[in-house]
């Protein structure tokens, strides 16, 4: 618990805020000092541990960032495709902008070619819904994939930068929620992520 509070304090303090000039300068940086790789996401219907792996240093980097900024916290997986992925991170709450804001606004560029296919169970990051030819990742979003055996016309279009080691059945449960035409489901499922050992 002191372990927690004592990076939190300290991340706060080199707040920087990211833009598409600086952000990759500062993950370069920032994931030679900021080594962990696994996390866990928190949902009422239980844990997701999630293995980051270490050649997506970016992706990796950014994703332990923005869980020790707090950013998941009462978040949601606003989208949901039976059969196919939950996804997760953007809110249109009032508190993930401000979060949002205070952070700042940037995109990571896609890293496809380092072997890691969309198997059920990964995790990777969805582009940008702004004019985007080059696929550039939205770096506030992920998706996991529960397509079984996997999704694999995703793959070379988008980062896998982890997978879930623990938890796939909460991952199911999550994609069997009732959703609306616009794939939201129509209970909020929020989640944080904490650094785990």
């Amino acid at each position: 618990m002191e372990k927690k509070t004592e990076i939190k304090t300290e991340t706060k303090s080199k707040t920087v805020f990211l833009n598409d000039d600086n952000a990759i300068p500062f993950f370069y940086e920032y994931e030679k000092n900021n080594k962990e790789n696994k996390v866990r996401i928190i949902t009422r219907y239980g844990n997701i541990d999630i293995l980051l792996y270490e050649n997506t240093p970016y992706h990796r980097a950014n994703f332990v960032y923005l869980t020790k900024m707090n950013y998941f916290e009462s978040s949601i997986f606003h989208r949901v495709v039976p059969g196919f992925i939950i996804q997760g991170g953007n809110s249109d709450s009032r508190k993930s902008a401000l979060k949002r804001t205070k952070i700042g606004r940037y995109l990571l560029p896609p890293d496809t070619e380092k072997g890691h296919p969309h198997h059920r169970g990964v995790i990777s990051m969805p582009s940008s819904e702004i004019d985007n030819p080059h696929k550039m990742a939205s770096p506030y979003e992920f998706f996991i994939v529960q397509q079984s055996p996997g999704a694999y016309h995703l793959d070379g279009s988008y980062t896998a930068f982890g997978e879930v080691i623990n938890g796939m059945d909460v991952v199911d449960k999550i994609n069997k929620e009732p959703v609306d035409s616009s794939e939201m489901p129509h209970n909020n499922v929020y989640l944080k992520t904490i650094i785990i050992e």
